[in-house]
């Protein structure tokens, strides 16, 4: 079990472009899995509803670590609040995942559907990995050492 402390804002913005790499790869691969199933395969929509995700969920992920930044300090982490975090997520993240993904493809339909609960499976296994692999990250040796903090 770890005991939370203070993150920087640094750590925050790094946290949050490591997950969206790892997010809009898979939000990719889940598109064109979910479209070309249904017999409409498109590489371009995958892509746009990618980049789009990645700008709009970037910032709202930001924020959501902020949130539970004032929610966690001094507390112990264990996987139990760690899954409560990553609920907490994807309950956002899948909701916002529907509606890009009904804009690009211009219908609120089933295949919109489909890749939100596709992701909401897929991205809930790796936001929680990602977590977890974060919390073994130590806080300030990292900042310390990109930049320049005299030992």
């Amino acid at each position: 079990m770890t005991t939370y402390k203070t993150e920087s804002h640094v750590r925050s913005l790094l946290k949050g472009v490591s997950w969206r790499v790892v997010a809009t790869t898979d939000t990719i691969l889940v598109v064109l899995l979910v479209t070309c199933l249904s017999g409409e395969c498109s590489i371009e929509s995958a892509i746009k509803i990618g980049s789009i995700e990645f700008l709009i969920k970037f910032f709202a992920y930001y924020l959501h670590e902020r949130v539970w930044q004032r929610l966690l300090i001094n507390n112990r982490i264990n996987q139990k609040r760690t899954l409560k975090k990553t609920i907490s997520w994807r309950v956002i993240a899948t909701t916002m995942t529907f509606l890009i993904s009904g804009s690009v493809l211009n219908a609120f339909d089933e295949i919109a559907l489909y890749i939100a609960l596709t992701e909401l499976f897929t991205k809930f296994a790796l936001y929680y990995l990602h977590e977890r692999l974060w919390l073994k990250l130590p806080l300030g040796r990292i900042r310390n050492y990109f930049f320049g903090k005299k030992r």
